[in-house]
């Protein structure tokens, strides 16, 4: 993670104080090299959950090394703006888009786990490589969507307050939970912030790490039993293609796979898509899904030779990132190193021309 100070800077004010001040940051700063392996489409601001703004996070890529990076919040691309400017002033290129929950009631998944950990029939995707003129079309798209999530996060707080009784926790959601996200500036509020509020209530330690490494803890053992399935706060998949056909993104499934070990910490063992992922590439194949972004580390080269066959035979797009939503995550995917992966890089570029009506 970046110095604090530094991290405390570019978190603070409105987005023009934060790119305002960023110049005055650069000027104290020796960046290293950029290394054009290290990319990474997957990165999350405070417009979902995380401890940076988009000119922090775009500061923090830079500040490892990054070739390329991408943001793609929860709900909504609120920051992207922000983020775009940020890169400009840094120096490095940049790519948008927002990752979703979408239901899969129209196909033959509608009552089948695929990559979400809480929920059946309801699947991760992600719009990648937005045209900027697309924004405020996407935005105010999610707008109501956000606001049926946020019904659905206060009935989960009178769940918490309900397990956590004994504890003395009294969460009120307009009180403790919103003032942690940027709702107000169009940011969504994710089950990631009830447990960043409830953490506040149970920890002692002012330390971020601390709080942060309590968020993941909760997360794996207290939404389980919080959780509430979600409804029509998620799109169906012909409504998710539709929207990126009608704004020119490029509309992609997040394989997540089975799940062993969990690289973040917040994940159980799990079984996810990997029993059905043939019938489920036919699916999205018919539906019109363009790409899948997928994490190289978190899988095994035996999940990932299987995938990327898929990817090949059905002629879709591969896109890599990893999730950065926490102050002990990297934003370096080291495994770019990897030959292999070297597609991965040539899409991020694809994706960022495509996002520039270059192709």
């Amino acid at each position: 993670m970046i110095d604090i100070s530094i991290l405390n800077r570019l978190n603070a004010g409105s987005a023009e104080d934060r790119l305002a001040e960023l110049p005055r940051v650069l000027a104290e700063t020796s960046f290293p090299p950029q290394d054009e392996r290290m990319i990474n489409n997957h990165i999350h601001t405070q417009y979902s959950f995380s401890p940076y703004s988009p000119t922090a996070a775009v500061y923090a890529a830079r500040a490892e090394g990054l070739a390329t990076c991408g943001i793609v919040d929860h709900d909504s691309i609120g920051g992207a703006r922000e983020f775009i400017e940020a890169g400009k002033i840094i120096g490095i290129p940049t790519t948008i888009g927002i990752e979703t929950r979408v239901s899969m009631r129209e196909t033959p998944f509608n009552n089948v786990r695929t990559n979400n950990p809480d929920q059946d029939g309801v699947s991760y995707m992600v719009l990648h490589g937005v045209p900027h003129d697309s924004i405020d079309e996407i935005q105010n798209f999610f707008e109501p969507l956000r606001q049926r999530r946020n019904e659905r996060n206060r009935k989960m707080v009178a769940r918490i307050n309900e397990l956590y009784a004994d504890r003395g926790v009294c969460l009120d959601f307009d009180r403790d939970v919103l003032p942690l996200s940027l709702a107000l500036l169009g940011g969504s509020v994710t089950e990631r912030h009830l447990m960043y509020a409830l953490a506040k209530k149970l920890s002692t330690s002012d330390d971020m790490m601390e709080v942060y490494d309590l968020v993941g803890s909760l997360k794996k053992e207290c939404i389980p039993k919080v959780y509430i399935d979600a409804d029509d706060e998620c799109p169906s998949l012909s409504e998710f293609v539709a929207l990126a056909k009608r704004t020119g993104a490029i509309a992609a499934y997040a394989y997540l796979g089975d799940v062993t070990t969990s690289v973040t910490g917040d994940k159980r063992a799990q079984k996810f898509e990997d029993s059905y992922l043939d019938e489920l590439f036919e699916c999205l194949a018919k539906f019109g899904v363009d790409a899948i972004t997928y994490m190289p580390t978190r899988n095994t080269n035996e999940q990932l030779s299987r995938l990327r066959a898929l990817c090949e035979s059905y002629n879709m797009l591969q896109i890599s990132g990893e999730d950065v939503n926490s102050p002990r995550q990297s934003f370096r995917i080291e495994k770019m190193n990897d030959p292999q992966f070297a597609n991965l890089i040539d899409s991020t570029w694809h994706v960022i021309r495509h996002e520039h009506g270059q192709l």
